[in-house]
């Protein structure tokens, strides 16, 4: 008998194994405890659900009742929900374009470049429940002198006459188009909670401004491109698949902390009423996986992938 060969696999086979091998954890953790929690949470929408005094609950199938009530006859529920997503949709390209202008800047070389990072990524700690209970406590604590100052502040931009309606007014005079001055106002309302959710995505972007072969910089450079034509033919399309990787990120944060979330949390844990807060729950989870396959989809048809 002649020897038989061995089959060997592919290059593309071997990088598909090694990236099933990667999500491999992720995947068992997701049918585990995930897709198990999903499927209940379905079940607790449809349903009436009474925590027995022994122990355990029961469930009473509704039907539709829950989802009915929600859009129809609760009080807050449509209004929160349409807040979130608009917030959602104000800060996700916000955060997306800042945190990569943010890379490129700290991408440079320069005296305190560590430091630097090290401050853009320190909201992320921060965030961190046990800090923000004392954050919180200190500026209780101190919030005598310091709201009498911002207090006085505030008054004397007031008085100054120049204020946040005096750029919208300007703006609207130049011709700008209301939808456009609604977005830089509510843009510039929310300046913080940007800075504060892009310390992630600054990380993420300098990383793969630091993947970039220097190469291609350097035929640029021969060819006699400028520094904004390098920019748009040789950065901005090999960082293009981390955007998808920030845009994704960002908006599952941004659901994470949204409103409609607490009102969840309340809904189950304060009301009692697990198969209404089940509705919130799974319509908002729906509406970002929607916004989720949307953005990828017409990101990923102008994505370069280099090998």
């Amino acid at each position: 008998m002649g020897n038989k060969k061995k089959k060997r696999m592919s290059l593309s086979a071997k990088r598909s194994m090694t990236g099933f091998l990667f999500i491999l954890p992720w995947l068992i953790g997701f049918l585990w405890f995930y897709a198990r929690s999903l499927i209940m949470s379905v079940e607790f929408s449809l349903s009436e659900l009474t925590v027995n005094p022994g122990g355990g609950y029961s469930l009473k199938f509704v039907n539709l009742d829950n989802f009915i009530y929600a859009f129809r006859a609760h009080a807050t529920y449509k209004q929160v929900l349409t807040t979130s997503v608009g917030n959602m949709l104000i800060d996700v390209p916000l955060i997306t374009f800042f945190s990569l202008f943010m890379a490129l800047l700290l991408n440079k070389k320069f005296k305190g470049r560590t430091l630097v990072r090290a401050i853009f990524f320190l909201p992320v700690l921060l965030n961190s429940e046990a800090i923000m209970d004392a954050m919180n406590l200190v500026r209780t604590m101190m919030s005598g002198g310091i709201s009498s100052a911002s207090a006085e502040m505030a008054e004397a931009a007031a008085g100054s006459g120049v204020g946040i309606s005096y750029y919208i007014e300007m703006f609207g005079a130049l011709g700008l188009p209301d939808s456009i001055i609604t977005y830089i106002s509510g843009a510039v309302s929310r300046i913080s909670d940007i800075i504060n959710a892009s310390g992630v995505q600054i990380i993420i972007f300098i990383a793969a401004l630091q993947s970039i072969p220097g190469s291609m910089y350097e035929v640029a450079k021969i060819e006699g491109s400028t520094a904004y034509e390098t920019f748009w033919k040789v950065t901005f399309p090999m960082v293009m698949p981390h955007i998808i990787t920030n845009v994704v990120y960002t908006v599952v944060d941004s659901f994470t902390q949204s409103e409609v979330v607490e009102l969840a949390y309340k809904t189950a844990f304060t009301d009692k009423n697990y198969g209404l807060s089940s509705v919130f729950s799974l319509v908002s989870t729906v509406i970002t996986c929607l916004i989720l396959v949307i953005v990828c989809r017409f990101i990923q048809k102008r994505t370069f992938y280099y090998n």
